[in-house]
């Protein structure tokens, strides 16, 4: 190999372990977690409400506009669309770590760094 190219394949894996040192993908998957843990939760709130509503037989049950029901609801339905939204974005980016890091193995096995 001549040395121009051993100095830019050198600079192309440098520039890629820097890029790879972190993984962006983990923290959005921790996020798209934490929203779907928060969106079970919620769920079972907004379930909760809706059956001392419409299907409790107690007669001390609430009777009136179902106002925290739909906050609830529209509270699910936030937090689970954003959880979704971070789980593809982490897809998307373990995909691009994913190709980024076989350059980087192949860079290394060209450059000879690695036994």
């Amino acid at each position: 190999m001549a040395p121009d190219e051993t100095a830019a394949l050198r600079r192309e894996h440098d520039v890629l372990a820097e890029r790879l040192a972190a993984r962006r993908s983990i923290d959005e998957l921790r996020k798209a977690a934490y929203g779907a843990f928060l969106g079970f939760v919620t769920s079972g709130l907004t379930v909760k409400l809706a059956w001392d509503r419409w299907f409790s037989e107690r007669l001390t049950r609430f009777r009136g506009p179902p106002v925290f029901f739909f906050v609830a609801l529209a509270v699910t339905l936030v937090v689970l669309i954003l959880a979704a939204r971070w789980f593809v974005h982490a897809r998307r980016h373990m995909r691009d770590e994913d190709v980024a890091f076989a350059r980087l193995k192949d860079l290394r096995a060209r450059l000879g760094l690695d036994p």
